[in-house]
Parts: C-alpha cells; sequence; structure tokens
C-alpha cells in the first residue's frame, strides 16, 4: 500500500471539496483545507486560513508547509497562480488546477463539443456592457484561460508539475448553486416553465462524485499530459434531462417555449431563471480524459436518481432564480394564450 500523501486544497470547503476530500482521506491521505472565511471544512480536514489573493497571507499560512499535491479549486486569475506558487518556503508539490469548460465559450470561430486544443484561438469580443450577465461570464471565461496560461507557461519554463482539468456544469449532491433545484422547485409548484429555446441545445454534465475519484486518482497517478476535459459520456437536449427529472421528482414538467428575446423583453434574467438554458453552458469532449486516464463518468440515468432524490430530501432554499417566477407565469400565460388563439 503505498504512503499516505499531504494534500492541500484551495478553497476546499465548498461543494467540490467536500466531494473530493472524501476518497482521499479513505484512502489514509492527510488533507488541508486552505480557506478564506473558514467554512465548514470537510470531515476529518485540517483548516488554514488565508486570502489567496494575498501574498502576505498565504505566506504566513503557506511557509514551512511541505504538501505532495496540491488541488486548486479558486483560481480565477493568472495573479492567483503566481500568488501560490511563488510564496517562499513552501513545498506545494504537485499543482493541479480547476478550470472550467467556459475557455472555450469565450474563444472565437469554435464549434462543441470542445477538445482540448480549442481553447488557443482568439478571443471573442468584450461585451459592451461591464455590468451585463454577458460581461460577467466573459470575463470569468478570460480570467481563466489567463490563469490556464500562466500554469502552462511554468510548467514548460520552468519544470512545475502541473495539470489543468476543465469541467463543465457540475451535477451532485449537495450542490450549492442550486441550479438544478431552481428546475424542480418550479416543476413541483405546478405550474409551467418557460424553457428558452425549447431545450433543444445539447447538453452534458459531469458527475461530483466521478471527478472526486479521478482526483483521488491523480494523487497516486501524475497525468501524463497537461489539460483534460472531464464530462459525462451521454450528452442530450436540455429538455430531455428536465424532464428525466421531472420524471424522478414525481412530476411531469408542462413546458413552454419561448426564444431568449421574448425571456429578456418580459424581465427574465439569463443568469438565473433557466441557468442550464444560456449560451454560457459548454458542452466538452472527454475523449482524452477516458484514451489517457481511463475517465469513464456515469451516464445521465446512473447518477441523476440519487442527485434528484437528494435535493428532494433536503429541499434546499430557493434558487436566485424564483425570483422571477411571476414574470416567467405571466409570460407563459401570455404565450400559452398565443398559441391557443392561432390553434
Amino acid at each position: 500500500m503505498p504512503d499516505p500523501l499531504r494534500i492541500l486544497l484551495i478553497g476546499g470547503s465548498g461543494f467540490l471539496g467536500h466531494h473530493v476530500a472524501a476518497p482521499l482521506i479513505e484512502a489514509g491521505h492527510e488533507v488541508t483545507v486552505l480557506s478564506r472565511a473558514g467554512r465548514e471544512r470537510p470531515p476529518g480536514t485540517e483548516l488554514l486560513k488565508a486570502d489567496r489573493r494575498d501574498r502576505a497571507s498565504l505566506a504566513q499560512a503557506l511557509e514551512g508547509r511541505r504538501f505532495d499535491l496540491t488541488v486548486d479549486f479558486l483560481v480565477f486569475d493568472a495573479a492567483d497562480v503566481e500568488n501560490l506558487l511563488f510564496v517562499p518556503r513552501a513545498a506545494l508539490g504537485r499543482y493541479l488546477m480547476i478550470s472550467t469548460g467556459q475557455v472555450y465559450l469565450v474563444t472565437a470561430s469554435i464549434q462543441p463539443p470542445y477538445r482540448e486544443d480549442d481553447a488557443e484561438g482568439a478571443l471573442i469580443p468584450e461585451p459592451d456592457d461591464p455590468e451585463s450577465y454577458e460581461h460577467a461570464s466573459w470575463s470569468y471565461g478570460v480570467g481563466k484561460r489567463r490563469a490556464e496560461r500562466a500554469v502552462l507557461e511554468l510548467r514548460e519554463t520552468h519544470g512545475v508539475r502541473a495539470a489543468i482539468l476543465r469541467l463543465p456544469i457540475i451535477q451532485g449532491e449537495g450542490d450549492g448553486s442550486r441550479r438544478l433545484w431552481g428546475y424542480l422547485e418550479r416543476m413541483l409548484d405546478g405550474g409551467p416553465l418557460v424553457l428558452p429555446n425549447g431545450g433543444g441545445a445539447p447538453a452534458r454534465f459531469v458527475y461530483v462524485g466521478d471527478v472526486a475519484r479521478l482526483i483521488a486518482r491523480i494523487a497516486l497517478e501524475p497525468p501524463r499530459s497537461a489539460v483534460y476535459n472531464l464530462a459525462q459520456p451521454d450528452s442530450m437536449p436540455l429538455r430531455d434531462f428536465l424532464d428525466r427529472a421531472g420524471q424522478l421528482a414525481g412530476v411531469k414538467p408542462r413546458w413552454i417555449d419561448a426564444s431568449w428575446e421574448e425571456c429578456k423583453a418580459a424581465g427574465l434574467d439569463e443568469s438565473g431563471f433557466s441557468p442550464f438554458a444560456g449560451r454560457w453552458r459548454s458542452l466538452l469532449d472527454p475523449s482524452k480524459a477516458a484514451t489517457e486516464l481511463g475517465f469513464l463518468g456515469q451516464r445521465t440515468e446512473e447518477y441523476l436518481p440519487g442527485v434528484v432524490r437528494w435535493h428532494l430530501e433536503h429541499r434546499p432554499p430557493s434558487h436566485a432564480g424564483y425570483a422571477q417566477r411571476k414574470l416567467e407565469l405571466d409570460l407563459a400565460f401570455r404565450l400559452g394564450a398565443r398559441a391557443g388563439r392561432a390553434g
């Protein structure tokens, strides 16, 4: 049996961090979580408090510490990488950056499903309104892309043992984003749901437990390449995915199709009311991870029953988009009445 490793999780007190910590601890590794807020840490871990954007704070927490692997969930730009990896007298071991499929969505002239090399192209133009959801999403993807390039440069020029995992939207028990709950809650209230563009675009997510198990393997078996996409093996139209979720919750959703223009004209905010239906949802090709890492995520029918059951048993607080439910129902009534007249 291999010797236990010392593993640092940066920002590991969140949803993904809790799931990642569990198999590492079960395997006997020593897991430390670094977090600014000091939120509830995963059971069995040590907590270090630091602001990862402040080099002095990081140095105070990490100087003199030695780790075999650092997993970074909380890196948003190149400065985050540099502030961490240049802390003096801290041995952080191999470095694993958790990135996002959004690096593809800010890249021009590529088509899904996205492969790892697709993120090398020119950027799409910056949205005009700096206060808009579009601009915030663009900035997030661009910042992640800069952070990735900093990691890759350190790997190439300084021999830093680093790798990057790009993830789509994560599905799982305990999901603090409450995005799936945003749909389930609206299904359960009995009213119709407006689905932008009919939900026909393909959706491919990833199950949180599969990500956690792969990271536990990577702790022992360093990956050969620098960048990998992770995603479940199957994809389907978003509407089919949501229909399956509704069936598991014991309801049959009543859909009203609408264009995004109609939704926005009705005051519905793309960031909240239908979070899986907007353009900022990536569709990743996981074949490289399957070939080189043996990664094969669970299919929708394997993980979704447990995820829906968790939401029904725990009844999380309402998703932020539920505040727009009346606007959505008003739009559904108008569109339904119009369809009835047309028929």
